[in-house]
């Protein structure tokens, strides 16, 4: 068992495929169960860190479509596109983790502020600026 769990710090792709070989075998007794518990949580962790990322930058895209008119000309090509490689990524991920959707809707005001924060930092948005998650996600919606 210990070699097991030294494994887990030393070599992390070993040590999945000498997990999945023990459970296929049944091997349960001789598991690495809180190192097998670190991996699943750090998924789920890394799942929402990726849906938090993707959705902050989609809303800094279409921040900067609706308001930096400064930069608007030059950059707007980049930004759609942009915008619809987020807004893909986000459905891959609720795609592949439905549950996802619930931890999306209950974030999602909070990442706004963020994002309206940050970007305020580069151009003047005005105070009512809030863009529904339902509109952002929207295929064609470019404001």
């Amino acid at each position: 068992m210990k070699q097991l769990k030294q494994l887990h710090n030393e070599d992390l792709n070993l040590w999945l495929e000498q997990i999945a070989t023990k459970i296929k075998n049944q091997d349960f007794s001789n598991m690495d169960w809180d190192g097998l518990l670190e991996e699943i949580e750090d998924m789920t962790a890394s799942q929402k860190r990726a849906l938090r990322s993707y959705t902050k930058r989609l809303i800094e895209h279409i921040l900067k479509l609706k308001y930096w008119n400064r930069e608007k000309e030059y950059n707007q090509k980049g930004w759609r596109r942009e915008v619809v490689n987020f807004r893909n990524e986000i459905k891959e991920i609720l795609e592949d983790s439905p549950s996802l959707k619930n931890y999306l809707q209950k974030n999602y005001a909070t990442w706004y502020k963020k994002s309206v924060n940050a970007m305020q930092q580069e151009f003047e948005i005005p105070d009512h600026n809030f863009v529904l998650l339902e509109t952002i996600m929207t295929e064609n919606y470019f404001p």
